[in-house]
């Protein structure tokens, strides 16, 4: 049904595109660019399966959160179990993450946010800290490392412009969000300084967050030939966590927190949270050698104390982590033939102290356990990319990944310093796109991706150094379908895709609610992709500019394969976490003098909960309305107003379940019906 629905929606928005009088006043557009490979490529033209959120899609969501915004993207889902606990997946299972984000690698600018030991602190970040977004979708081990999901790159506030803005955003349950951004442009030096604070009481009980946070970046044209780049923020992150629900708790009061137990206390005694400082840097220098090669140089760093007070212990973590990223870029052009190389490497190592206590009401108290992680991650990557005659697009790429861990132990026994050694991979991808028309490509891929084991994953909350845990990796199939038609009136992608995925690493709870991991066979994972934005009008003379119609379309056919566990097979089983079916869709309605309306729906089939297939969360629909004025000039100040409705249906849903959670508490409950209102100002 949801299939037959988006077809009939992108039938009727062509259809409608077709009556439209070529004599609009449709003012010019610009071709839509991904930077992908540091090499700029029309999204048109791409070889990978790729979406990109930019600004005008950012600023039509909540700025309060990244979850509207990236479940745009067909193949991603985001959760966020209370305020400010985001999960992420791309093609994939949440199976790995019980909270945070593993298995893909995000960048930011040219520095890597995710750590040696496979873990990316994304909502550290404030919402309004990002321009832009690219999603890449599928392995992308071959130049960006160890990841099986896909990788995203995040493009943050610009320093191109002379501006100082800051924003006001207040709504239900406590919620606010101010912001405050200066940005000041030079002669050969621009730099940009934001600030952002944000607070909500949160829907459920003990979901209460505060943010704190810091950005800046700056960037120096030294000379004609070379520039140098600093990115860095600070970020003080508190969350509460309310736990999960059983499906009778979740139906009788969808807000309370976990309760006690005849054994085990509730959430609130333990005074269950989440408090994350973390301080993240990196300087880049760019420098064009000569005509055809450029050299870049990136060395980040970051800085964690991280503190969990659990229902069931008291976590403290301190993690260090530096590291380099850099490559010589060589181009040529010979006729009809461009020609494009890349050899790099890229180098990481996190320092991780782990200490778990007692859990005395949110308090730590006798230790429990006390070890050292380190964890080494290095690749080397070639690229090369063949453009022949503007039509035929062709990349061949490979990575060499090196990856270990050493480990030690204090307490509750002592273990000398031993390390974990893991098989070289190499990683390797072909990709090809072809320009039918100037606005018909198509493009295909075979590419392998993997994943080793996280420190998060070694060391788990069981308080145990897993060493039995193998690497995931696996080869990926996929072609795909753009069409862009001239000046950007209408936009089609289609993507299909086949992943084989070996050594799936699974979650798992013992009977104290602690959780390990390990190895459950491996996974199929078949889907479609479909994605579409589309100008039903764009008129600039008149009071309606413009109405713009976006969908997206996601089938998951992924099923366990050779899965056994506990005496028990799941071969053949859904995997757990993945709706097969996600469709997302908006109107984007721009008036005169800056009116503007926006209204977006996300239908979301039922979810398995268990790997057994058991227990299923309901579908659910999501409407969000947003609507306000922009450019409201008072002498030199820009004044912009807006307000908006989330979840207008009131609908009872969870947004980030407890997977194969012990005795059925798989839910936590998102948010009702609530509202928001915001102003923003601009000199």
């Amino acid at each position: 049904m949801k299939i037959i629905f988006t077809s009939l929606f992108l039938f009727l928005s062509v259809t409608a595109f077709a009556q439209i009088s070529e004599t609009d006043s449709v003012k010019k557009l610009k071709e839509v660019v991904v930077r992908g490979y540091y090499n700029n490529q029309t999204l048109l033209r791409s070889v990978s399966s790729v979406s990109l959120i930019d600004t005008n899609l950012i600023r039509n969501q909540p700025n309060t959160s990244l979850i509207s915004t990236f479940n745009t993207v067909p193949g991603l889902r985001m959760e966020e179990r209370s305020p400010g606990s985001y999960r992420l997946s791309l093609r994939g299972s949440l199976l790995r993450s019980p909270f945070g984000i593993r298995n893909i690698k995000i960048y930011i600018d040219d520095f890597p946010l995710t750590d040696a030991g496979g873990n990316t602190y994304l909502n550290a970040l404030d919402p309004q800290s990002l321009t832009s977004v690219e999603v890449y979708k599928g392995p992308e081990a071959s130049i960006f490392g160890a990841n099986t999901g896909g990788t995203i790159l995040i493009t943050p506030l610009a320093t191109n412009q002379n501006a100082v803005s800051a924003s006001v955003t207040a709504g239900s349950y406590g919620l606010f969000h101010q912001t405050a951004s200066i940005q000041q442009k030079h002669k050969n030096y621009s730099f940009n300084l934001m600030e952002g604070y944000q607070r909500s009481d949160g829907f459920r009980e003990n979901s209460a967050m505060e943010r704190k946070y810091i950005q800046t970046n700056h960037q120096w044209d030294y000379n004609r030939k070379g520039n140098l780049k600093l990115y860095a923020f600070y970020s003080d992150l508190n969350y509460e966590t309310p736990g999960g629900l059983t499906l009778a708790q979740f139906e009788v009061n969808p807000k309370s927190a976990r309760p006690a137990t005849a054994t085990i206390p509730g959430a609130i005694t333990q005074q269950a949270a989440i408090y994350n400082k973390t301080l993240f840097a990196g300087i880049a220098n760019n420098y064009q050698i000569s005509k055809n090669f450029k050299h870049v140089l990136a060395l980040f760093g970051s800085y964690t104390d991280f503190k969990n007070p659990f229902i069931t212990n008291y976590e403290k973590r301190y993690e260090q982590t530096l590291g380099l990223r850099t490559f010589v870029d060589f181009q040529q052009l010979r006729d009809k033939l461009k020609f494009n190389a890349q050899l790099g490497f890229e180098s990481g190592a996190t320092k991780t102290q782990i200490k778990n206590f007692n859990n005395n009401a949110g308090s730590p108290a006798a230790m429990q356990a006390f070890d050292h992680l380190k964890a080494n991650q290095n690749f080397a990557f070639l690229r090369l990319n063949l453009d022949i005659n503007n039509k035929l697009l062709i990349e061949l790429a490979s990575s060499l990944n090196f990856y270990k861990y050493h480990y030690e132990s204090f307490f509750p026994t002592v273990i000398a310093e031993k390390e974990r050694k893991f098989d070289v991979e190499i990683m390797p991808k072909l990709a090809a796109s072809y320009l039918i028309t100037k606005e018909l490509s198509i493009r295909g891929t075979i590419s392998k991706g993997y994943s080793p084991p996280t420190i998060a994953e070694v060391r788990a909350s069981d308080n145990n150094i897993n060493n039995n845990l193998q690497a995931e990796s696996g080869w990926n199939y996929e072609g795909g379908i753009r069409y862009n038609l001239q000046n950007n009136r209408l936009y089609l992608a289609a993507n299909v895709f086949q992943f084989n995925l070996n050594n799936a690493i699974v979650r798992r709870l013992n009977a104290n609610d602690a959780e390990f991991f390990i190895n459950a066979g491996g996974t199929t994972q078949r889907g479609l992709e479909l994605e579409t934005s589309f100008w039903l009008i764009r008129n600039s003379h008149s009071f309606l500019n413009g109405i713009e119609i976006k969908s997206s379309y996601t089938f998951n056919h992924f099923r366990f394969k050779e899965f056994t566990a506990d005496n028990l097979s799941f071969d053949g089983n859904k995997l757990t976490g993945v709706p097969s079916n996600v469709a997302v869709s908006s109107l984007d309605f721009q008036f005169s003098k800056g009116l503007y309306f926006f209204a977006q729906h996300n239908y979301t089939s039922s979810i398995p909960l268990n790997d057994g297939n058991t227990a299923f969360a309901k579908n659910y629909h999501l409407i969000e309305l947003k609507t306000g004025m922009r450019n409201i000039h008072l002498k030199k100040v820009n004044l912009e107003v807006f307000g908006g409705i989330n979840n207008l249906l009131n609908q009872t849903y969870s947004l980030g379940n407890d997977l194969n959670a012990i005795a059925g508490r798989y839910y936590n409950a998102a948010p009702g019906l609530n509202f928001y209102l915001g102003t923003s100002v601009k000199l």
